[in-house]
């Protein structure tokens, strides 16, 4: 046989295999005949979809689309499509009415608890599909890396266990698989967001900015969100909504006048995400441990970061960094917060519930723990919260938010652990109260001003008695 007759045997070969590999994704995504092909509804447990005709033929023309045109990179808008999806499904409109009354009281309240100023945007109301809609942008920026990172994980596993006769059509259909397990990581990701759309009550509610752009940056409340939290709570709707504005309107004024801080943070996370590897042989393992007849807990794997492999000696430097910078976010907000909200009936009540909530996990711990495996620890939050009421304490509110002027004026991890350091180095060591020293300075300005009549311990007026 001629070297062009071998190499058309090969060339045959791998077409017939590359056409074989597109008729059983086809047989998948169909439906395939009786008993060969993948029943839509047990393929939409595994993506995490509610389980109704619309989402179904949304999922399986996402994935034909990605299958008949693969392209290089993932194509997002199933993400955008599914959140908004997942949004619409049993939101029920609440009234705004509530929260806009709330936000001009919390703006002059919080006018007296920071330096701050106010941000140049109204805040607002959102609904859920609203949030969606503005924020899936920022989500699938954040998202992005692990997804690159499952997928190439994904095609190395194929690769290694591919028999050496099909290696060659693998070659030939990895833009189509790889665009394939693009659109259902997006379908995932949209899937995740939209069910957050439910449990979030304000743009800043995972403790970073979700919405940027012109008109976005005076804080957002989500009044379906803000009615679920106040459900069930011994605590009247409008307090809860008051006092949840204050929050969110704190977080829009730090975020607005430390303009690198949410830049900053997404970098960080972002480069985090970028130095996960999925773990291939967990992969295989996980393969073996799922049963076929509960496909959904493909996407409790998927959600719960069950192939994320545990972190580097550098991820666990950078998610340090962090935990440190969103525990300072967030431990500023509960400490200015409190001290606007101190007129509130019911604010400390409150805020033990946004505490228990944070610890039990909220929608930010949820969050970043499927995207990029990262943890908010509460411990460090009351830390850092205690770190600001001290450095305020010890010199004033004008100190404490001045150190949002630059990233490398705040508090260390270090200085977390220790505030004393902290102190040190903003010369307010020895600032510490001294209840004999204030005596004394208050006594002796008194005597200064002639405000203080002399001393009556003795009968001349010195302090002696007489002889």
């Amino acid at each position: 046989m001629s070297a062009n007759d071998q190499n058309g045997a090969d060339d045959q070969g791998r077409g017939d295999g590359f056409e074989e590999l597109q008729r059983l994704l086809r047989e998948m995504l169909s439906g395939g005949a009786a008993g060969t092909g993948m029943d839509p509804a047990q393929f939409a447990k595994a993506a995490g979809l509610p389980m109704d005709p619309q989402a179904l033929q949304g999922l399986f023309s996402t994935l034909q689309g990605a299958m008949q045109h693969p392209g290089d990179g993932i194509d997002w808008s199933a993400a955008r499509r599914t959140a908004i999806e997942v949004a619409s499904d049993g939101a029920t409109p609440a009234d705004p009415a509530p929260a806009e009354r709330a936000f001009p009281v919390a703006a002059l309240w919080l006018d007296e608890a920071t330096e701050l100023g106010t941000t140049p945007d109204a805040p607002r109301t959102l609904t859920r599909i609203e949030w969606v809609q503005q924020s899936i942008d920022t989500w699938v920026g954040l998202a992005e890396p692990v997804a690159e990172s499952i997928t190439r994980a994904l095609m190395e596993a194929l690769e290694s266990q591919m028999p050496e006769e099909l290696s060659g059509a693998l070659h030939g259909a990895s833009p189509m698989l790889r665009s394939v397990g693009g659109a259902l990581f997006a379908v995932q990701l949209g899937t995740i967001v939209g069910r957050l759309s439910g449990e979030v009550v304000s743009a800043g509610d995972i403790g970073i900015p979700l919405l940027s752009g012109t008109g976005r940056e005076g804080g957002a409340l989500l009044p379906a969100g803000v009615a679920a939290f106040a459900d069930g709570l011994d605590q009247d709707a409008e307090a809860v909504t008051l006092y949840l504005a204050v929050r969110e309107l704190a977080h829009a004024r730090l975020f607005r006048h430390s303009k690198w801080l949410r830049l900053h943070l997404l970098s960080a996370i972002t480069e985090y995400a970028r130095g996960i590897r999925i773990d291939t042989d967990r992969i295989e393992e996980l393969a073996r441990e799922i049963d076929p007849e509960h496909p959904e807990q493909i996407q409790e794997l998927i959600a719960g970061g069950a192939l994320i492999p545990p972190r580097t000696e550098a991820q666990e430097t950078a998610h340090a960094r962090l935990e440190t910078m969103l525990a300072l976010v967030e431990g500023w907000v509960d400490v200015v917060t409190a001290d606007a909200a101190k007129r509130l009936p019911g604010a400390e009540a409150i805020a033990e519930m946004v505490r228990r909530r944070r610890a039990t996990g909220g929608p930010a711990e949820h969050a970043f723990s499927a995207l990029v495996g990262l943890e908010l620890r509460p411990r460090r939050l009351r830390e850092a919260a205690a770190l600001w009421r001290l450095v305020a304490e010890r010199s004033d509110v004008a100190t404490r938010d001045g150190l949002w002027a630059h990233p490398d004026l705040l508090p260390s991890s270090e200085e977390l652990d220790h505030p004393a350091r902290l102190l040190e180095r903003l010369g307010l060591a020895g600032a510490a109260p001294d209840a004999a020293a204030d005596d004394f300075d208050t006594a002796l300005a008194q005597l200064l001003d002639g405000e203080l009549p002399p001393h009556q311990g003795g009968e001349d007026g010195t302090g002696r008695t007489g002889s």
